[in-house]
This record gives C-alpha cells, structure tokens and sequence, in this order.
C-alpha cells in the first residue's frame, strides 16, 4: 500500500500508557484546521497501526482527531530488547491476553481520547477484533458512535469454505502446536505477525467456540455488552470469508440495549473486484466506503 500524503495532516508518533502503565505505540493524526471530532482506530489480530494510517489521515483531513496505536505484544508495542538499535525483544514468556487487550490497552486508549477531547463528539472504528473489543470495554458509555468494519463472533464454521478449513488447521495443527512450544505464535506460521502465546491460544479456544467469545466462561467482561448504548452501525463485505453476516450478527446481538444496524456491502457497488476482511482500509476506497464512513462519523455532531 502506497503512503498516504500527510502534507495537510499533523501526524505525531507517541506513546499512551495503557491502564497498567504499559506503553502503547502510537500515531495521532490532526487537522491542520479546526477538529470536530474525536475518532479512536482500533486494530484487527496481528495488524499494525500502520495499516490504518491512509483512512486515519483522510479523516483527520474532515476535521477529525484520530488516534491509531498498536495492542500490547504486537506492532511498534513489543517490548524492545536491552541491547541492539530499536530491535523487538522475543515474546517468549510475555503476559498479553487478548482480553488484556480489551481491559487495559482498548479501556486506556478510550480513557486517553475522551479526555483529551472531552468536548468532541467521540467516535469508536474497531476492525475485526477492534469491533469485538467495544463490548467488552468497561467504560464504553464514553463513546457515542461505534463503526464496526468487518467485525464478527469469529467461530469457524460461521466462515466460508474452504476458509473455514484452512483456519481450523492452521488454529489446531500449526499455530497452537508451535505456540505451545516455542512460547509465542511466531507470524511467518501464517498470520504475518508474532503474537503473545496466551493471545493467541485464547484466539484459538474461542474461534473453536459456537458463541465465539459469548462462550468464555471465564471472561467477565462480556457483561460490558449491554453498557453501549450509543450509535452502532456494522459493515459487513459480502466477500468478506471471515465477518460473514452470521458471524456479524452474533457478535452485534451481544448489544441489548440497542439496535445495531448491520449493512451489507459488495465489491461491485464500490466499483472494485473484491474487498475482503482486510480490504475497506485501501485508499482505492477514499470515494466510497472511506466517504460514507467519514459522513456517517460526522452525523454525530
């Protein structure tokens, strides 16, 4: 992907410190001219910051402060080795969950955003994971809008074939084995990225599940679903194997308290071959998808 033009775009490399006082890599982007509101970019499994960094530049170009950053263990947020220039240290025996993630980078990042814009219209982007993690942020009342891009319950035979089988391999014949061993899921496996062990098996044990993560007896957050109560609207792309419009559903019936609105999008009404799980963040979509969502950010104000 080529580098988006920031000539009319603050954009900062900081660090905000998670709940538990770790450091989080990340990227703030600002308009050059007055900000109306306030966006947080939260990450899909095993994607950096990067990948976000056009859509959040476009934003920030309609008068948006946007925050992306990098979960714990992953991106520019793996802790550094004590000797050798900017070199990652391993992640064997490092203590990162993917509910972690939720409770104490996503609930930070939150924390960070609203207060430093606490009187801007706030609005929540969560991609896959990203959208997962909205429920289970003990304080996601702060937020007043949630676009959920390609965002599901992700239990495998909710994807398509012959996905669903590749990923049930991978999950059970690849990537635990190798975790277990190794004591981290090393990227080159098959997702592109390292990612912590328990992140990783905890990804497994509930991609495994009916209910996705609605099935983790032990994760007492998913009692934050019902707290949202503002606008949600979940894009679902129709050739998308993984957020299908099962799997979307079941992670949007989690919100009681309100009504998501799921839309479904095809790669022909944008004028493009395909979309995908990863596809609504290339800038081949500034006219389209990044429009519509950019317009629907902004009917908050």
């Amino acid at each position: 992907m080529a580098e988006p033009r920031l000539d009319d775009v603050f954009g900062d490399d900081i660090t905000v410190p998670a709940r538990d006082g770790y450091p989080l890599a990340a990227t703030l982007f600002l308009p050059r001219g007055a900000k109306r509101h306030a966006v947080l970019v939260n990450s899909a499994t095993a994607v950096p910051r990067k990948l976000y960094r056009g859509f959040a530049s476009y934003l920030a170009r309609r008068g948006c402060a946007v925050l992306t950053y990098d979960y714990r263990g992953t991106g520019d947020s793996t802790p550094q080795a004590l000797t050798g220039h900017s070199q990652p240290k391993s992640l064997v025996g490092f203590k990162a969950s993917m509910s972690d993630w939720a409770a104490q980078d996503v609930t930070a990042a939150v924390a960070w955003m609203r207060e430093r814009y606490k009187a801007l219209p706030f609005a929540y982007v969560g991609h896959s994971f990203g959208g997962q993690a909205l429920g289970l942020l003990p304080n996601n009342s702060e937020i007043s809008r949630a676009l959920l891009i390609a965002a599901q319950a992700g239990y495998w035979k909710l994807m398509t074939a012959p996905e669903r089988y590749r990923v049930y391999a991978l999950l059970n014949f690849v990537g635990a084995p190798l975790t277990r061993v190794l004591g981290y899921m090393p990227g080159k496996a098959g997702l592109g990225m390292d990612l912590p062990k328990d992140a990783f098996l905890q990804w497994v044990s509930w991609v495994m599940s009916p209910r996705y993560l609605f099935d983790d007896a032990r994760l007492d957050a998913v009692q934050n679903f019902p707290k949202y109560k503002g606008a949600l609207r979940a894009l679902c792309m129709s050739d998308d194997p993984w957020a299908t419009p099962p799997a979307v559903e079941l992670l949007c019936s989690g919100f009681t308290s309100i009504e998501p609105e799921i839309i479904t999008v095809t790669p022909a009404e944008t004028g493009v071959s395909k979309i995908g799980h990863m596809g609504f963040f290339r800038p081949e979509h500034r006219d389209t998808l990044w429009r519509g969502a950019a317009e629907w950010i902004r009917a908050g104000e």
